[in-house]
């Protein structure tokens, strides 16, 4: 055992200098997260909170989905001994009802306009604990500063694969380092995943403003505070793609939406 924690010690301090060029993490932006206005143009404007609504709703899908794979932790003891039973995949998050959807990330896709929105200065966070990524889905605004932590003591490393913002790829061969990272770019989703151990995976959902959530097991979703107009909404979900409505919302209004996402088919035998 004390051989493999050499080893593992070693690996880690290898792969971090090995990924460092990939990216590591960045200083936290002190812009907002939107455009910045053309010269001469007037500074976009700030939400009336007085006048805002809000759009709740729920996400279903119609069919059975497919059963979550199991994990196998097997060539990790680390990551045995930090779990109990059959630790299953989160591809699908289905509620007691067989109906309601969890893990879909909801938000505003279009029509804010000129809106402009303060970046947030409080962190994010995501943990490597049990040999996973918590959250599974998550939302963060640009240029706000994403706190990275392995919560195991095991080798992990966490490798984003954007397609808009920059790629990185950090090692965190002990437990409790912490990296901060944040994104300068909107982008829905970026991917994150763990070369060392396969199984674990994580999506980040990039805006340049707050109207974002991610469903709760129950299906459910709140968007607060929307100034009055007409918005695209979208739900994404990891396996069944997107999903989009429209709405209009005038002052003070709060208006209850669904989405229903179709199952996929059941392979072939």
């Amino acid at each position: 055992m004390r051989l493999r924690n050499v080893w593992v010690y070693g690996l880690g301090l290898a792969l971090a200098a090995t990924v460092v060029g990939c990216g590591g993490s960045q200083g936290t932006s002190s812009t907002s997260g939107s455009a910045a206005s053309p010269a001469g143009a007037p500074a976009g404007m700030k939400v009336d909170i007085a006048t805002a609504g809000n759009v709740t709703g729920s996400v279903m899908v119609d069919g059975a989905v497919p059963k979550n794979l199991a994990i196998k932790m097997n060539a990790d003891p680390v990551c045995i001994k930090e779990n109990s039973g059959v630790q299953l995949q989160e591809t699908y998050v289905v509620g007691s009802d067989g109906k309601s959807l969890g893990n879909v990330f909801v938000y505003v896709k279009d029509g804010l306009g000129n809106y402009v929105f303060d970046t947030p200065t409080d962190m994010a966070h995501i943990d490597q604990k049990g040999c996973r990524y918590h959250p599974h889905v998550f939302g963060v605004r640009v240029g706000q500063p994403i706190e990275i932590s392995n919560g195991d003591p095991t080798l992990h490393n966490i490798h984003a694969l954007p397609k808009d913002n920059k790629e990185f790829n950090t090692a965190q061969p002990l437990k409790n380092m912490k990296i901060a990272h944040t994104f300068d770019k909107k982008e829905v989703m970026v991917p994150f995943k763990c070369e060392v151990h396969g199984w674990m995976n994580s999506y980040v959902g990039v805006l340049d403003h707050p109207y974002f959530a991610v469903t709760s097991d129950s299906g459910k979703f709140e968007l607060k505070d929307l100034p009055p107009g007409t918005y695209t909404i979208e739900a994404w979900h990891e396996k069944m793609g997107t999903e989009t409505q429209s709405v209009t919302l005038a002052a003070k209004e709060t208006k209850d939406i669904s989405f229903t996402f179709k199952a996929p088919a059941a392979p072939a035998n």
